[in-house]
């Protein structure tokens, strides 16, 4: 496909889930760079995991990677997310928190480093909260709370990746990766 002009930085929660977004943007003629900052993944060692098989799809996919490890910080996240309570027994609150850390920090990334756009691979996934992901990164992208100091922001760019739900389990599974079952 030739490329259509736009730089997109993609929010990468793990390697598996990234593999068949960078493909179908690739496929719409965007540029691709992928971005690892998943403070809400705990253990460290499950971090860790996920981290090194993103690695592996990066270097499969020849993909170019921003890494942001310096905002993992366990006991401050699940400070955060313990001050939610046990009244939140369906996780939307915290779900919604954990969106918009993670989508704020793309977004933040995203204009300060000139990409036109930005989206995340949450999107791949049959278990998250579509709606809440859209409404959360338009929010980001439009606020002024998380715009760039240079006066540029990057828009969202929403895309169902579901339909390639499939596609990504087997070719993760034929390339060797680590898969977390949660």
């Amino acid at each position: 496909m030739e490329s259509n002009g736009k730089k997109v930085l993609l929010h990468a929660c793990c390697g598996p889930c990234a593999i068949t977004c960078v493909q179908a943007l690739r496929e719409e003629g965007y540029e691709v760079t992928g971005y690892f900052a998943n403070p809400n993944i705990h253990p460290v060692t499950e971090y860790f995991r996920r981290r090194e098989a993103m690695q592996q799809v990066a270097e499969k996919l020849d993909l170019p990677m921003i890494w942001q490890d310096d905002v993992y910080d366990l006991p401050g996240w699940l400070k955060v997310v313990h001050d939610f309570g046990i009244a939140d027994n369906e996780g939307y609150a915290r779900c919604g928190y954990c969106y918009e850390s993670r989508l704020a920090l793309t977004c933040a990334v995203a204009s300060e480093s000139g990409f036109d756009l930005f989206t995340t691979s949450l999107l791949y996934s049959r278990h998250q909260q579509h709606d809440a992901i859209k409404r959360i990164g338009e929010k980001v992208a439009g606020s002024g709370d998380y715009a760039s100091e240079n006066g540029f922001g990057s828009a969202f760019l929403y895309r169902d990746f579901r339909p390639y739900w499939q596609k990504g389990i087997d070719l993760s599974k034929e390339w060797g990766l680590y898969r977390q079952n949660y």
